[in-house]
């Protein structure tokens, strides 16, 4: 049996996907991929990075939670979602719950995502 890896992380957008991949790409100190349109865009793969984060416009979103999202881990956790907020996203909430603590937040096109870190215990 062969391995299998994660490759892409992919997000639909609403709106212009180089817009929202600039978004991810500047919290997460990447760079949009060269060839970046309203239509398709990535971060990370010119530079090799995995995973490669990948944008596409699509003319309907599945209504409702996203059923895919992001955790993204830090040792700061407020300072990162003051940088997220600065970029664009709005600050959801903060949980402390078994052993982890982490802040939810939604992207510029609403889309949650989560940070996350050592509890405060």
């Amino acid at each position: 049996m062969s391995e299998i890896k994660l490759a892409n992380v992919t997000v639909d957008c609403a709106g212009s996907a180089a817009e929202l991949a600039g978004f991810y790409a500047n919290l997460l100190g990447r760079e949009v991929d060269p060839g970046a349109s309203e239509f398709f865009a990535t971060a990370g793969r010119a530079a090799r990075e995995t995973p490669v984060l990948m944008f596409i416009r699509v003319p309907d979103r599945t209504p409702g939670k996203n059923s895919v999202h992001l955790d993204l881990h830090t040792e700061d956790i407020p300072a990162a979602v003051e940088r997220a907020v600065a970029l664009g996203a709005k600050h959801v909430g903060d949980f402390d719950e078994y052993g982890t603590a982490w802040a939810t937040l939604a992207d510029p096109e609403g889309n949650l995502f989560d940070i996350g870190g050592p509890t405060k215990s």
